[in-house]
């Protein structure tokens, strides 16, 4: 049995809510406000809203789906439906050095195991950062496959581990959980993406679906290989494992103060260049019929996400084509930007035909470190302008500020909420470490429900 995963179950269970650092824990607070917001926004997908009238209406309840109306369903149901909601519209956070979207695949884990089992908003925030730690390094030691995402795969053993110890599992329990977790894991494909294929967030939301069961099937007795992380990621579903990665600084170094906030709906690799668009236009200030042509240089991942004409909104979160045409027609690429309505904006449209995406080997070379973007615009008049970017804004080296994460909370979380069920959830959320009961916060989000 591997010792590394042997220290990494203790953490997750052993280590007291006040060991993990105030600005850790201070951290996980904008994570779970973040997270509510983009959870909430995409509750409204019409896939999601038809996807729950279909599970809800035959399950039980337990739970609270966060959505329209906050109905009831049974554990696992209301953890796979936030879940999947928290990851339709492409604005979760991101970690910055793994491709792990932790809060989107933990927190509603943690919101329905907290809610189901009382637990106090300390013992849910501890939950959340030990479940984080847990799918970073575990993110962090395996060798991902080319096509497979992260939906479904290390996050997916961050809501076990988060699940663990919101149940109060003991470290074996929580050891053997995470290993049970290794046969649920799940490989979704990158490609699925591009394809407009929204089955992709369905991998995200059996993350919290496996969150709230391996503790279930630990607790019942069933077993799991002693070696079925290292297994799993080493020759199954990746291609090696660092097991040492897993410890490396285990609880001094902790991982959730890297994350990378977004603003804008669309994926992460291509922000440097959709920051480097902006300073263009900045100076340029063009009209969308001034623009010739919008070239981009990017690193090799971002350079897949060229497609001038995305199938559906969904697609349209993988088109830098889109998100650089909607940056210019409409000042932003934020929610909005991102609907059918804005997919077929004709001057959108016409805009995306005029804009390409490259690999540029250099860039490639400094990722993930950093993941640069150059970007050119050339008007019709002849001037022309290019600005790089090293680092896109919304990391840990470039963050936002608190303001603009608050309004981005906002508007997304007004989408379902009236307006004073947005303050009151955010005030609830300032104070979860003192919270008795993370259960008063789930009642807000239904009290105030529109």
């Amino acid at each position: 049995m591997g010792q590394q995963i042997e220290r990494l179950a203790r953490l997750v269970a052993e280590t007291p809510t006040e060991a993990i650092p105030p600005e850790v824990r201070e951290h996980a607070k904008l994570v779970v406000l973040d997270t509510l917001g983009v959870l909430l926004a995409g509750s409204e997908q019409p896939e999601v809203a038809r996807l729950r009238d279909r599970l809800v209406a035959s399950g039980g309840a337990g739970a609270t789906v966060l959505a329209r109306g906050c109905p009831r369903a049974d554990l696992r149901t209301a953890a796979l439906l936030n879940a999947i909601a928290a990851r339709s519209i492409e604005m979760s956070e991101a970690h910055r050095f793994v491709s792990c979207q932790g809060g989107a695949q933990i927190l509603p884990a943690v919101l329905a195991d907290g809610e189901t089992t009382g637990a106090s908003g300390s013992e849910a925030l501890a939950a959340l950062v030990v479940g984080y730690e847990a799918a970073v390094r575990i993110g962090a030691a395996a060798k991902g496959r080319r096509l497979v995402h992260q939906n479904g795969t290390w996050p997916l053993l961050g809501a076990v581990a988060a699940g663990a110890r919101v149940r109060g599992l003991s470290a074996a329990q929580t050891s053997r959980a995470l290993r049970i977790g290794a046969t649920l894991v799940l490989v979704p494909s990158y490609t699925n993406a591009v394809a407009g294929a929204t089955a992709l967030n369905v991998a995200g939301g059996m993350s919290s679906f496996a969150g709230t069961l391996a503790p279930d099937l630990a607790l019942a007795g069933f077993e799991a290989q002693p070696d079925a992380i290292e297994e799993a990621f080493r020759e199954l579903v990746g291609d090696g494992f660092d097991a040492t990665r897993v410890d490396e600084g285990l609880g001094e170094q902790w991982r959730m103060v890297q994350t990378q906030f977004r603003v804008r709906a669309c994926c992460t690799p291509i922000f440097a260049a959709l920051d480097a668009l902006e300073e263009v236009l900045a100076e340029l200030r063009p009209r969308p019929d001034d623009i010739e042509r919008i070239e981009a240089e990017v690193w090799r991942f971002a350079a897949a996400m060229s497609e001038r004409d995305p199938r559906n909104a969904f697609a349209a979160h993988y088109s830098f084509p889109h998100a650089a045409a909607a940056t210019v027609v409409r000042g932003h690429a934020g929610y909005n930007a991102f609907t059918e309505e804005a997919l077929h904006d004709p001057a959108i449209v016409a805009l995306r035909q005029r804009v390409s995406i490259r690999e540029e080997p250099a860039f490639t070379a400094q990722a993930p470190r950093l993941k640069p973007g150059r970007v050119t615009v050339v008007l019709r008049d002849g001037r022309r302008a290019t600005r790089t970017v090293e680092s896109a804004r919304g990391d840990h080296q470039r963050p936002f500020a608190r303001a603009d994460l608050l309004a981005k909370f906002r508007e997304l979380a007004g989408m379902v909420l009236q307006p004073q069920g947005v303050g009151a959830v955010e005030e609830l959320v300032g104070r979860l470490d003192r919270l008795p009961d993370v259960r008063e916060l789930v009642e807000a989000v239904r009290a105030h429900s529109r």
